[in-house]
């Protein structure tokens, strides 16, 4: 007669390729059914966006099979997102499970509409996601994300986030009465802002909270590693000798502040085509690959320079939703997916 321990016993042979452990220590495995020769059962996954769920869903009906007699085995996949970090006490926002930095080391790099589009990405596999606008010298996000109102305030004087394509969104932008308005603050006055959008926006409950940084190494990075404790920062940069350069001293200062580095990120290594779609280097190539190798943390991918990427940045509609099958739009789905599992590395070190 078909057990539940039987099943445990083949889903143990069963690893999450990332985390290199059995599903079932993992408790990975949920709700086993059994009826006579009949299984089914769920697989809950730490995130959504898991890169090799179908992979996973083989190997378990692949581990079930063995089981002598077994009749029909129906799995089912789900996901909950495991929080890298407390989201109480100190460095916690309440209710966000994982708070992850993208930053870089110079500017006109792509990082604001890398961070849109992961936002985007990561809010389609059914995550909840928020993005916050750290860079408050350049807001773009309400220009990038086709929404720019004034935010409300409840009744407990904390600020609502607006919404847009799934995603809950904070900036500075969206206070200032124009795009053109500049600000002119000193330290201070970041850092009292930034934690103002950190603790006083009613985020809700979130799976990731993406936070666009400005460029380089100043007050905007020391007040957020300083005062959050962060799930990871994900570094991105051009392909080109000095920009990598410039950007190993960002990911090197967050070493410092003991923030893990979740990967890098290489955007407009090459040039698609749009009429022939062929892919072109139009700088050099693979330098965020070799930069992750040298510095030894992992490369999430690289995303070709791509004219409805920009387009649809300047429209608000980012290319995920302009044109989701583009191969831009695939390959921005398979960095958010590769960010994501490496949150849930953390994760589970923790």
């Amino acid at each position: 007669m078909l057990t539940e321990q039987a099943v445990l016993q083949a889903l143990s042979s069963v690893q999450d390729p990332e985390i290199h452990r059995d599903l079932v220590s993992l408790d990975m495995i949920r709700d086993i059914r059994i009826s006579g020769a009949d299984v089914s059962f769920e697989v809950v996954l730490t995130t959504p966006a898991c890169p090799l769920k179908s992979r996973i869903e083989r190997e378990c009906r692949e581990a079930i099979a063995t089981i002598p007699g077994i009749g029909r085995v129906e799995v089912r996949m789900g996901a909950k997102v495991a929080a890298s970090r407390p989201m109480a006490g100190p460095g916690g926002i309440p209710g966000v499970k994982n708070s992850i930095a993208i930053a870089s080391g110079k500017g006109g790099v792509g990082k604001s509409t890398v961070s849109v589009n992961l936002a985007v990405a990561l809010a389609e596999t059914g995550a909840s996601v928020g993005l916050l606008d750290a860079d408050v010298y350049g807001p773009s996000i309400p220009l990038m994300m086709g929404i720019h109102r004034m935010p409300e305030i409840d009744s407990e004087q904390r600020i609502l986030p607006l919404e847009a394509h799934g995603v809950k969104l904070m900036s500075l932008g969206f206070i200032l009465p124009d795009a053109s308005t500049p600000v002119i603050w000193r330290g201070p006055m970041i850092a009292k802002t930034l934690n103002q959008f950190l603790h006083q926006v009613r985020w809700g409950e979130l799976d990731y909270l993406l936070i666009d940084l400005p460029p380089g190494t100043g007050d905007a990075q020391l007040t957020l590693s300083q005062t959050l404790a962060m799930s990871g920062v994900v570094i991105v940069t051009t392909p080109q000798d000095v920009a990598m350069t410039i950007a190993s001293r960002v990911l090197v200062m967050f070493q410092n502040m003991k923030v893990p580095i979740l990967g890098i990120v290489e955007n407009m290594g090459t040039f698609i085509c749009p009429t022939c779609h062929h892919e072109t280097p139009i700088f050099s190539q693979g330098g965020g690959r070799k930069a992750s190798e040298h510095l030894g943390v992992p490369f999430l991918g690289e995303i070709p320079l791509d004219g409805e990427v920009c387009e649809g940045g300047d429209e608000g509609r980012p290319i995920l939703l302009r044109n989701p099958g583009s191969p831009a739009s695939a390959v921005l789905r398979r960095v958010a997916q590769n960010l994501a599992g490496r949150v849930s590395v953390e994760a589970l070190k923790s």
